[in-house]
Formats: C-alpha cells, sequence, structure tokens
C-alpha cells in the first residue's frame, strides 16, 4: 500500500534532489508546531528510507564527517558522510523540505584536487566510466523506490537544476518561464518600477529593461547578453539562443569594459598558484617552489598564516575554506591579514608554522 504524499525528484550532477511542498500547508494550519510536526514525519517517511536503500545497495552511511565543528546534535543528524569503494563519497543532506544525496568521485580530480573532487565543476564529465556507472545506479534506484513507495512522487528527467535549461526551451522561452512562475515581476514594466538602486550597474550607470551589458564569468571572461530584470538586484541575461545567467546588478556593465579581452581571474590566478606552490614543498622541489613565490609575492617581505581557532584550522588562499595543513594553507601579507587579525582568527608568522 502506497503512502499518501507529495513531491518531485531531480537528477542534477552527480546529485540526487527530493522537493516537497507540504510544509507551507502544515505551517498556515498549525503554525511552528505544524512544521515540527512535518518535519518529524518527512525525517521518518523519507529522509530514513533513503538511508536505508543506500545501505541495501552497498554504501556505508555514518555519521556526518563535519559533526564536531557544530555544536548543535538535532542539526548535525540531518546529515550522513556515505562512501562506497575507495573512489566513490557522498554527503546526505536533509534541510527543512529538501533532501539532497550529494556525491562525488576521487579517482579523477583535475581542477578539485584539494577537496578530492567534491566541488569539481563538471563531475559526470570526468567520472571514470564505471564510477558513473554506479552513481547512475544509486540514484535511480533510490528514484524508483521513492516513486513507487509515494503515491505523489514524480520525477523530472528535463529538470537538471533549479535553472530549468531544458534543451526544448529557448533562452527567452525559458526567462518567459520565471516570469509566469514568479509573484514577484512578471516582465511587464507597465505596471513595475523597477528602484534605482536595483539597476546601478558596476559602471555607475541605471540599466534599462532588454539592453545590452557586459559581464565576467566566474573564469574571469567578458561576456555579452541581454539583460532582463528579475527580482531586487538580479538580472536574467540572454547570452545566446540557449544560454542565460543570473546576475547582480553590480555585476553588470552597461558599456564594454576596457580591454574585454583580458581575463579578470586574479583570485583564480592566486587559488591555483599557491595550489602549486603546496605541491612543490610536498614534494620537496624547493627550487620551483621559490620561483612560485617570487610570482604570487614580488615584493612581499613577509608572509603570515591565518589560523581559525573555531574550526581549528587554517584559512586557504583567498580566505576559501579550511585545512589543518600549513603547507596547504593561504599565505598572505600583512596589508592582507588587515581585518582578520582579531578573534576568532590568530595571525601566525610563515617562518613559525
Amino acid at each position: 500500500m502506497q503512502i499518501n504524499r507529495e513531491g518531485h525528484i531531480t537528477f542534477g550532477d552527480f546529485t540526487l534532489n527530493i522537493w516537497e511542498d507540504g510544509i507551507g500547508d502544515a505551517r498556515r494550519v498549525g503554525g511552528i508546531q505544524g512544521v515540527r510536526e512535518w518535519e518529524k514525519r518527512f525525517r521518518r517517511e523519507v529522509f530514513k528510507r533513503v538511508i536505508q536503500q543506500l545501505n541495501r545497495l552497498g554504501w556505508t552511511v555514518g555519521p556526518w564527517c563535519d559533526a564536531e565543528l557544530y555544536d548543535s546534535k538535532s542539526f548535525a543528524s540531518n546529515h550522513r558522510t556515505i562512501s562506497k569503494g575507495e573512489h566513490l563519497h557522498g554527503l546526505l543532506d536533509l534541510s527543512g523540505r529538501c533532501i539532497k544525496l550529494e556525491m562525488w568521485q576521487s579517482a579523477i580530480t583535475p581542477t578539485r584536487p584539494d577537496h578530492d573532487g567534491r566541488y569539481e565543476s563538471n563531475k559526470e564529465g570526468v567520472a571514470p566510466f564505471l564510477v558513473r556507472l554506479e552513481m547512475e545506479r544509486t540514484r535511480r534506484r533510490i528514484r524508483d523506490y521513492l516513486c513507487g513507495v509515494f503515491s505523489g512522487y514524480t520525477f523530472d528527467d528535463k529538470r537538471r537544476s533549479t535553472y530549468r535549461k531544458p534543451l526544448e526551451a529557448t533562452a527567452l522561452e525559458q526567462v518567459a518561464r520565471h516570469y509566469a512562475e514568479s509573484c514577484h515581476f512578471k516582465g511587464d514594466l507597465s505596471s513595475y518600477a523597477i528602484r534605482d538602486e536595483n539597476r546601478k550597474s558596476a559602471d555607475n550607470q541605471l540599466l534599462e529593461h532588454g539592453q545590452r551589458v557586459w559581464f565576467f564569468d566566474c573564469k574571469g571572461r567578458c561576456c555579452t547578453g541581454i539583460a532582463y530584470y528579475n527580482i531586487n538586484n538580479m538580472w536574467w541575461v540572454v547570452t545566446g539562443k540557449w544560454d542565460y545567467t543570473n546576475e547582480a546588478a553590480f555585476r553588470l556593465y552597461a558599456q564594454c569594459p576596457a580591454a574585454p579581452r583580458i581575463k579578470r581571474n586574479e583570485r583564480l590566478r592566486r587559488s591555483r598558484l599557491e595550489r602549486e606552490l603546496s605541491c612543490a614543498v610536498s614534494a620537496m622541489d624547493y627550487q620551483r617552489a621559490e620561483l612560485i613565490k617570487h610570482l604570487i609575492f614580488p615584493d612581499a617581505e613577509s608572509l603570515f598564516l591565518v589560523w581559525h581557532k573555531g574550526h581549528q584550522a587554517y584559512h586557504r588562499a583567498n580566505f576559501s575554506g579550511y585545512t589543518r595543513s600549513a603547507i596547504e594553507a593561504g599565505k598572505f601579507t600583512r596589508s592582507e591579514v588587515t581585518g582578520y587579525d582579531r578573534e576568532p582568527n590568530e595571525v601566525r608568522p610563515l617562518s613559525a608554522a
């Protein structure tokens, strides 16, 4: 006999996502107490069933590996660290009305070797064939089981993320769909006035709905497209027939920036060079390490590490992430640690590490 629950399941890049909407009705009917009762039932009927299926499929499901960093036991109990074999790893996360099964592999990690492949931008593209098959088998078995147990569960095979980009719909059609589903701005400027603070661009001009803009992507490359207002200070930017993105107004340029062929990727460059520096030191290739150090810090007389007392770890390069290894820790100049030299941080000279 099926259980009466409504929700939908989607696949992402090495992920399985479960979404339910019943928490809204529970809040309207029972208030905070109703929400708590709904969350308990969601955890008991769905979250624990996913854990059960993972165990049946041969995965090792254990306590969250980062639980010691948080004081709340109830928060930590909503997470599970999972693994299978030598190279398949994952995290099962329960948050409100959502359950996310995130998996990754550590066999081939061309761009994110420091995190065992968890933050690869294209997990399915770089994964070995057999590892990818095991991941696909896992999420399909869980999907089929949940859709069989719960009468109102559906699977959306077109939706790959919260920003749906199915190839049967153009970028403009997708933006129109977002407007149709929005309770904020419906795309009609005749009945809606965009506030000036939500229109101010990176070059201090006021953006117009439907104008051409320029912006720099996550790799620092200059891109161009047509901007359409979304919500608050966010704008949809259609960059081609099929492609679009969502950018903040302060990242958009009303005029083409100077030297658009030059990449604005200082942070990426710094992270990559510091990673190469750590690899050179680990391999005791001190000549290469000295060369890379002068590329990163050509004029620095002394360098520092920043220790976070709460996490009991060093800040990584660009203050992005943490590590307990002094070799992998980010190196900073005196001016860069200004503002970080107070609790809970502790600035330490590199020579003393």
